[in-house]
């Protein structure tokens, strides 16, 4: 099935991203480094978007952004809001927490997304993808744990609470998403992917712009110092990737939020990888049977998803 492998990429390129981010936010100031991102990616979707509206050479590709008005326009701004509003969170955490701590905090979005997909689009599971389901789930709970023995208190640590929040606002994206995408005959708004990706970054990056001027400029001699790093490109680069990926997995009939999104979370994997070596983290054997069962959660999707 084509939106499982889209689903499988995306979560390869999103393990990328994380580790690039990790980089980029190592000792740098936040507030720009995610402007520059929302920048980039818009500067990626803008000449499909000004194409698509200055001629046909678009039409017919999966390239091609659809048009429309406020109607369309409101609902994608409600996105960028929620995605912004986790990113944010996100970023503050990653900054001060291991690789391998906000990897496996952040797999707990699948869960959420169940369950809202079970509740909100009627959704069902077969065996395979409920042992799938429970793996992963299991597993995630038994790396975040790992967090104990590298003396992050995580009923206490306000970082760890920012990437919790950053995972429920991420696991409320996810239910938009297909919100968005389905058609109307299903309950949806049936908007085009291409116009949904391309102008949430455009709204996000005006967003942030705003916040750069108001919140940090003002006191960025008294704040940590900001500095180029390359990885802020790469950042944008294989986040807009993975999300390309993610959305035309999503558009396709027989998507189901439940397995993309849990799918997506398997870019922990990536994620733990780099942290193992080129971080250099800590508690890296005990972590690796954990990991052993996120893959193993993955194959039963993918089998129950055949």
């Amino acid at each position: 099935m084509m939106w499982l492998v889209l689903a499988f990429l995306s979560a390869a390129f999103l393990g990328i991203y994380d580790s690039l981010k990790k980089k980029a936010l190592n000792g740098n100031a936040v507030l720009p480094v995610l402007f520059l991102n929302t920048l980039f990616s818009s500067l990626i979707f803008l000449p499909f978007i000004v194409t698509s509206a200055t001629s046909t050479a678009l039409d017919g590709t999966i390239f091609a952004v659809a048009s429309g008005g406020w109607e369309a326009h409101k609902y994608i701004v409600l996105k960028a809001v929620i995605v912004l509003s986790s990113w944010v969170l996100g970023y503050f955490g990653m900054k001060h927490l291991p690789l391998t701590i906000v990897g496996p905090i952040n797999a707990t979005r699948p869960v959420m997304v169940l369950v809202g997909a079970l509740l909100v689009f009627g959704e069902r599971l077969n065996l395979w993808q409920w042992l799938g389901v429970t793996l992963a789930v299991a597993s995630f709970l038994m790396l975040s744990r790992s967090g104990k023995k590298e003396g992050i208190d995580f009923k206490h640590d306000h970082w760890i609470y920012m990437i919790v929040g950053s995972a429920a606002l991420g696991a409320i994206s996810g239910l938009y998403d297909k919100y968005l995408m389905a058609p109307a005959s299903e309950g949806g708004v049936g908007l085009d992917r291409m116009m949904v990706q391309s102008w949430y970054n455009i709204y996000q990056c005006a967003m942030m712009l705003a916040m750069l001027l108001l919140l940090w400029w003002p006191k960025r001699r008294h704040t940590t110092p900001f500095r180029w790093d390359w990885a802020i490109i790469g950042i944008s680069l294989f986040l807009s990737t993975a999300d390309f990926m993610y959305f035309y997995s999503l558009s396709l009939p027989s998507a189901m939020i439940s397995i993309v999104s849990m799918i997506r979370r398997g870019s922990v994997v990536v994620s733990f990888l780099f942290g193992a070596m080129f971080f250099h983290e800590r508690n890296l054997r005990a972590k690796a049977f954990d990991l052993a069962l996120v893959l193993l959660g993955m194959i039963f999707l993918w089998i129950g998803s055949k």
